[in-house]
């Protein structure tokens, strides 16, 4: 949805619905006149009117205001897998420096070592599958 002014919106919505300004007005209990100064952008519905105004539009109060959900939740989703990813590719590179460093102080075994490196690889693995 593009955005556009919200007397551009009101007017565009009644005008698909085939409605005149005075339609609109006795629908909300307003004057058309209200309703003119909405569309020319001098004044504003009143905050209480706004759901009934968006159920006469067939519309969510949220899209009325042109809120953009699904674009903050497509964000939300996008910034989880970027974390999910730094923290996949965090422990890889741990698992690698303690296991070199306590390989040089003798302090881990063979076989800790494999298994460190293993999940090292897996947490690599699981992150160039996620796209980063």
């Amino acid at each position: 949805m593009k955005k556009e002014t919200m007397g551009a919106m009101i007017a565009s919505k009644r005008k698909e619905m085939e409605m005149t300004q005075l339609d609109l007005a006795n629908k909300m209990g307003v004057t058309d006149k209200a309703v003119s100064k909405w569309e020319r952008d001098l004044s504003y519905p009143d905050v209480n009117s706004l759901p009934k105004l968006a159920e006469i539009f067939g519309m969510s109060v949220d899209e009325l205001m042109q809120i953009k959900t699904e674009t903050s939740q497509k964000e939300k989703e996008k910034t989880l897998r970027e974390i999910v990813s730094l923290i996949l590719r965090a422990v890889c590179l741990a698992m690698g420096v303690a296991v070199v460093v306590l390989s040089l102080m003798g302090a881990m075994s063979t076989e800790t070592s494999v298994l460190m490196l293993g999940i090292g690889v897996a947490c690599a693995g699981v992150s160039l599958l996620n796209g980063k």
